[in-house]
């Protein structure tokens, strides 16, 4: 009886487990608001957060051209690739490219996901500091 007990709680542990490491829709971030103290918030005040709150996460964040910053993030053998557009009032983070995150066109990793959640995170910080 007790082994039968430990076999299922090992099963559902596992279970739980590879259930955690699927694939979901790619999550981005379209016309998020630029939220500061600041009555009118520059162009370059919106860059300087986006990059902060990149560099801040590990992030390297590319100066495109105005108003558009290419963000990659390199972890072990994964590569997660973004662009940002941004103008004085809104931003959008959206998915470019990756590497050895399953991506199949429309779903991409779990952890994929989580990265670009913290990103808006952070850049939601940085603006409100401005």
């Amino acid at each position: 009886m007790k082994s039968t007990k430990g076999m299922a709680v090992l099963f559902s542990a596992a279970l739980l487990f590879v259930s955690g490491c699927g694939t979901k829709p790619v999550y981005n971030v379209n016309g998020a608001p630029v939220a500061t103290s600041k009555a009118n918030a520059s162009l370059d005040d919106v860059k300087q957060a986006i990059v902060r709150a990149g560099a801040a996460l590990g992030w390297q964040m590319r100066d495109v051209k105005p108003g558009h910053i290419e963000g990659s993030l390199y972890l072990r053998t994964h590569v997660a690739k973004v662009d940002v557009m941004f103008d004085a009032k809104s931003y959008s983070i959206t998915y470019k490219d990756s590497t050895n995150l399953d991506y199949d066109g429309t779903n991409i990793h779990n952890n994929y996901n989580g990265w670009i959640q913290n990103l808006e995170k952070g850049v939601r910080t940085q603006l409100s500091l401005i």
